[in-house]
Order: C-alpha cells, then sequence, then structure tokens
C-alpha cells in the first residue's frame, strides 16, 4: 500500500495540493460549471465533487459538466485512481471516500447531515490521506454539510475556499463552513477558479 501511495503521490510533482474537493446543494451545478470550465488543461490536480443530488433519480452531472470544461469528468466508480486533470462526480446515495493508496470508495454507510454523500464524510477521509495537499471549496447549498470536514481538512493543513453570500443561490452550507473559523478565502463565484489555479499551479511544495 505505501509503494501505491508514493506512486500516486508522486503523479503530482511539485504541485501544493493534489486534491480539490467541492461540495454544493442547492444552486451547485451552476457553481461547480462555472469554476471547472474556467480550470485549464491539464490542470495538475485531481478535483473531487460531492453534489447534492436525489438517488431516486440517475445523474447526468458528468455529462454536463464535460460539455463546460477541458478537463476530463466522470462518474466515479469503485477503485478509480485518483489522477491529475480529472473530475469525479459523487454517485447519487453513495459517500465518496478517499483511500490511503489514492483510490476512491463508494460507501452504503448511513447518512450524515440527513445526506449521502456528505461533504463531512469526503473531506474528513481526503484530510486523512493527503494532508496538507488539499483544498477544499464549500459552495452554495441549503444545509449545513461541510463544516466538521473543513475543520479535519484546516487540522491536516489544507487550504480552504468559501463562496460568498452575493453569489450563492443559498448560503447555508458556506456560512457554516465560515462559522467554524477555519475558512481561508471567501470569494464569489466568479473569482473562485483564478483562486484554485493561483494556489495549485504557482505553489510549489516546500
Amino acid at each position: 500500500m505505501s509503494q501505491q501511495k508514493h506512486r500516486v503521490i508522486s503523479d503530482f510533482p511539485n504541485v501544493a495540493y493534489n486534491v480539490v474537493a467541492i461540495a454544493a446543494s442547492r444552486g451547485g451545478l451552476k457553481a461547480i460549471s462555472q469554476i471547472v470550465s474556467a480550470l485549464p488543461p491539464g490542470f495538475p490536480a485531481a478535483i473531487i465533487v460531492v453534489q447534492h443530488l436525489s438517488p431516486q433519480f440517475p445523474s447526468y452531472m458528468a455529462e454536463i459538466l464535460s460539455k463546460r470544461t477541458a478537463l476530463q469528468v466522470k462518474q466515479a466508480e469503485q477503485g478509480d485512481v485518483l489522477r491529475p486533470g480529472t473530475v469525479y462526480i459523487a454517485v447519487p446515495g453513495k459517500h465518496l471516500l478517499v483511500n490511503p493508496n489514492g483510490t476512491l470508495s463508494l460507501s452504503d454507510a448511513p447518512k450524515m447531515n440527513f445526506v449521502r454523500p456528505a461533504a463531512d464524510k469526503m473531506f474528513a477521509s481526503v484530510a486523512a490521506n493527503f494532508q496538507g495537499r488539499v483544498f477544499a471549496v464549500v459552495l452554495t447549498g441549503g444545509d449545513g454539510d461541510g463544516g466538521l470536514g473543513v475543520i479535519a481538512i484546516k487540522k491536516s493543513g489544507g487550504i480552504i475556499i468559501a463562496q460568498d453570500e452575493a453569489s450563492c443561490e443559498c448560503f447555508s452550507m458556506p456560512q457554516s463552513a465560515i462559522n467554524t473559523g477555519t475558512v481561508d478565502f471567501v470569494l464569489p463565484l466568479d473569482a473562485i477558479a483564478n483562486q484554485l489555479i493561483s494556489l495549485v499551479i504557482t505553489e510549489k511544495v516546500a
């Protein structure tokens, strides 16, 4: 397992953050679309997205986003290996978790914050396995999911962005993150992609 972990991390040479973890709920598709459409081809980090969607219907989010970005987009599958320049979308009704070897797992564990997938679960797993090489983004949404997860990311040395109230359809999720006191940047939606580019591409690992 340690060899596998080393191999996966070595795919991200001289990059400050291996993983960008994005959480959203109400209004999230528009917000996520705007961010990923502004990221350049070859963006040197994997992107994991938890968007609260009804498990009663199939998700077409990966197909929609793939038409709006130069990055590869796919619905997450059990055992996927995180790769830079790829966006992994959570499956409705399944928690999306990152394993120590840099692979993804889909979990039927109980709901958290009344939702599955839960941002808190995803954030905590990323924080545990990538420590300070994580960049979390909390976007528009109508609940408090993500608040516990951003605390875990901050404790592990990661960086956190929250979308500002003026550009949110619903400010509850970003507000919950901000209330933890762990958020590094509160930004309008149209500034988030540039901040990601600045931090992920221009900063180097010490």
